[in-house]
């Protein structure tokens, strides 16, 4: 996303990122190891926004928003069982026979959770929240991404300030396994460039 981008900008921006890889996981061979390495790539974007969207936006619905505990644990309780389902999905292989079953699972869930926050959680957020203040979490978003975890961790804390101590740490040792092992390479390798 373009740098000043403020939250709302930015997160949505990420959905759209998103929404293009399950597009990409569509039109991908049933069974083909293309569909796990994409499916690693989304499962990094879902984790490192999820993760950034519990540190900085989710806090400035309960601050700024009238009753916005209610819509902030509503939001938290989506990415909880998204990071379930991408838990579940990161020990099988794209040949596994629940694999595609399962991706459509975690696609209508995603994408149900995005139309939830662009249909209205951030039509308040906007309304609700200071232009400044938007810009200021934008730039936050940014930057928790880039120390952001990039695999599931259901059991981790989601809410300040536990989660905002843990996730620079679990990002470390989760990219260091992705370096060590390969995983969330984005672009993915062709198979000709895999041999």
């Amino acid at each position: 996303m373009e740098h000043g981008a403020d939250v709302i900008e930015e997160l949505t921006g990420d959905h759209r990122v998103m929404d293009g890889l399950f597009e990409q996981l569509d039109v991908l061979e049933a069974g083909c190891i293309e569909r796990k390495l994409l499916l690693d790539a989304l499962t990094i974007e879902l984790v490192r926004h999820s993760v950034a969207e519990e540190m900085h936006l989710y806090p400035a619905v309960r601050e700024h928003l009238e009753n916005g505990d209610v819509p902030a644990d509503n939001e938290i309780a989506d990415h909880d069982h998204v990071e379930e389902m991408l838990k579940d999905l990161e020990g099988r292989g794209a040949d596994d026979r629940d694999f595609d079953r399962l991706v459509r699972e975690l696609r209508t869930e995603v994408t149900a959770h995005f139309q939830d926050e662009e249909g209205d959680l951030f039509p308040r957020v906007r309304d609700g929240v200071h232009p400044y203040v938007l810009e200021s979490l934008g730039k936050k978003v940014r930057e928790a991404k880039k120390t952001a975890p990039t695999r599931p961790h259901p059991h981790a804390p989601s809410a300040p300030p536990a989660n905002k101590l843990l996730a620079p740490g679990l990002g470390l040792v989760d990219r260091i396994r992705d370096y060590v092992t390969g995983g969330g390479q984005y672009p993915y390798p062709t198979a000709k460039e895999r041999k």
